[in-house]
């Protein structure tokens, strides 16, 4: 697993905290001794990630919102620097999958599956860019295997992480000359919440499914949580512009 730099007196922001991915995510800042703002809209779970953070002897704070909504994301970004005084890593990790029939699919769910995982990340980074350019801090975005390959009953997702990989890529250039870094990490299959809320459509064909169901089963969520810590800390001062890709194996080919 990637080593992190010590984060003692960092703050990092971290989305999709209350549970999976997220959480794990938190945990691991909190262990290298950053502080953390937990986003995320079940308040519930993110007093229980913030509890595990604090036995840590880390600062958390709890912001409860909606990230559909613009003007919530600028509050998130601020509430984290008026808590703590500095952001230096911004983590998108919040996601959501609605698996359909591209037909099927309904207005009001493909438009939260791209105001979750494609504008949130968009205004959160916006309102961070001017902190984390005084911290030279760095941006870590959580996309998916399913950016890189086309995945049936999932158009939406793919296209907003496809969406979200390549706008990493370009604010990695924009920002080439600065010192804020900007990167991804594109997990497979991972047993979170999402995975296993996730309803298929009652006609699905699983032979297409088989083609990016990883023949080494799912990946482990504190692996994944280990490489967005890695890359938010200065230990990846090396990394910008790239995606991480943590399938075991299913976009090799």
């Amino acid at each position: 697993m990637p080593t992190l730099s010590d984060m003692k007196g960092k703050a990092v922001l971290v989305t999709g905290a209350a549970s999976g991915l997220g959480r794990a995510s938190a945990l691991k800042l909190a262990q290298a001794g950053a502080d953390v703002c937990l986003v995320d809209m079940n308040a519930a779970g993110l007093e229980e990630t913030a509890q595990q953070l604090r036995a840590l002897g880390v600062r958390a704070l709890v912001h409860a919102t909606d990230l559909c909504i613009r003007d919530n994301c600028v509050a998130a970004v601020a509430a984290a620097v008026a808590a703590f005084g500095r952001l230096d890593a911004l983590c998108n990790v919040a996601g959501i999958i609605v698996m359909c029939n591209v037909y099927e699919m309904r207005a009001v769910d493909f438009e939260k599956t791209l105001a979750v995982n494609l504008s949130a990340p968009f205004y959160l980074i916006q309102a961070a860019i001017p902190h984390l350019l005084e911290t030279k801090g760095a941006v870590v975005n959580v996309t998916s295997s399913a950016a890189h390959i086309g995945e049936a009953y999932a158009v939406a997702y793919c296209a907003t992480k496809a969406g979200l990989s390549h706008m990493t890529k370009a604010l990695a250039m924009e920002y080439m000359h600065k010192g804020i870094r900007f990167n991804a990490v594109a997990p497979g299959g991972m047993l979170t919440n999402i995975a296993a809320n996730v309803k298929m459509p009652a006609d699905i064909d699983y032979t297409l499914m088989k083609r990016y169901t990883g023949l080494r089963g799912l990946v482990e969520v504190d692996d994944v949580a280990s490489m967005v810590a890695f890359l938010a800390s200065d230990a990846a001062r090396g990394y910008h512009g790239t995606s991480v890709s943590i399938d075991a194996g299913i976009t090799a080919g």
